[in-house]
């Protein structure tokens, strides 16, 4: 920003909320209508050492994340753009974000589309385009800094602050949320290797975007590092 702007347009601010637990739940949230998912029984050739290195990541558990999309959404085509692995210790490159976000907005959705499939955008921009990210621990189970996720129908619009993120070539944006009466919050208890979250993070047709964030639990061992990698798709049809 300029000399003497602030760099940031949004504040911190702590509030107790109830946190409820999905576990034994897990079937009655879908994302059409919640803008999470939890999916069970889900496979994987994909190990621990797997995520310590970016080609096998991409070689190996890609593949998996896609066809498990493709399974879940109905949709015709996916696009992985990038992940993020967290790991919840001090000298850590990416730590579990203790603050409430959304990873995209409306405005940074279709700019996604542009920025990755330039050729292809205005046609796959006629119909359904939707972002998720593809959850899972990976030393289970989640005990630490379990991650908390909100019914998307029960954040509303005027809850969303657009924060605008610019690099090099392009300005990407997500949003911080407000806290507003009525907002109805969840987490996974004790996630397991064949687990996964799916959050949606923008939909074009029916508007969901779920604000998640990690959260300290006041029941766990807080020394017992949590580690987690998201992986983050864009979801055509």
């Amino acid at each position: 920003p300029p000399k003497g702007s602030p760099q940031r347009n949004f504040s911190d601010e702590s509030r107790p909320i109830t946190i409820h637990d999905l576990r034994g739940q897990e079937n009655s949230f879908n994302l059409d209508t919640h803008a999470f998912a939890a999916i069970q029984n889900v496979s994987s050739k994909a190990n621990r050492q797997t995520f310590d290195s970016e080609d096998a990541v991409k070689e190996v558990y890609y593949p998996e994340v896609e066809a498990l999309l493709l399974e879940q959404t109905g949709a015709k085509k996916v696009l992985i753009f990038d992940h993020t692995i967290r790991i919840a210790k001090p000298d850590a490159t990416r730590t579990p974000v203790n603050r409430v976000h959304i990873d995209q907005t409306n405005k940074s959705g279709p700019q996604r589309v542009r920025h990755h499939l330039p050729s292809e955008a205005d046609e796959l921009l006629k119909g359904r385009v939707r972002i998720i990210n593809v959850w899972r621990p990976l030393k289970p189970p989640i005990a630490a800094h379990p991650l908390a996720f909100a019914d998307s129908q029960t954040v509303p619009n005027e809850a969303m602050v657009g924060i605008e993120h610019r690099y090099p070539d392009r300005t990407g944006e997500t949003a911080a949320v407000r806290w507003t009466e009525g907002q109805r919050w969840w987490y996974w208890s004790g996630m397991e290797e064949g687990e996964r979250l799916l959050l949606e993070c923008f939909d074009s047709e029916k508007g969901g975007r779920v604000p998640h964030s990690a959260f300290v639990d006041p029941r766990s061992e807080e020394g017992v590092g949590r580690e987690s990698v998201e992986v983050r798709a864009l979801v055509f049809g």
